[in-house]
């Protein structure tokens, strides 16, 4: 999640009886819920890593071929509506290398951004 490799166990984040309560809700409601929380803390990925790993295991219950998802809030407490989403499915490889990087403390915010988004970052 933006320039944070998650690693989801998805039956600790998601147990059965809590797939079941989440079944009917849609990709759009997630994504709604992720500039939410966005729009509240800009950098939840670092902060709260832990509810952007619940967001995260969301996103892939709804849409499991997503792999990578950015949220880019302008600033703290913007309007929900101004957090921009992106999602993409990204190769194996990819995450693996990004995982590695992240693991030894090496991994960038430009190198995350140039890999997954293939832009610059800002």
């Amino acid at each position: 999640m933006n320039d944070v490799v998650l690693s989801l166990d998805a039956l600790d984040l998601a147990p059965p009886t809590t797939v079941k309560r989440f079944h009917a809700l849609s990709l759009g409601f997630v994504g709604k819920l992720g500039q939410e929380l966005f729009s509240e803390e800009p950098l939840l990925h670092r902060t709260a890593p832990e509810r952007a790993c619940r967001l995260a295991a969301l996103i892939t219950a709804k849409a499991p071929e997503i792999n990578a998802a950015l949220f880019v809030a302008p600033f703290q407490n913007c309007p929900v509506d101004q957090v921009a989403i992106r999602y993409v499915q990204i190769s194996f490889e990819v995450m693996g290398l990004l995982y590695e990087r992240q693991q030894n403390g090496v991994l960038t915010t430009l190198e995350a951004d140039r890999q997954v988004w293939r832009r610059l970052a800002a």
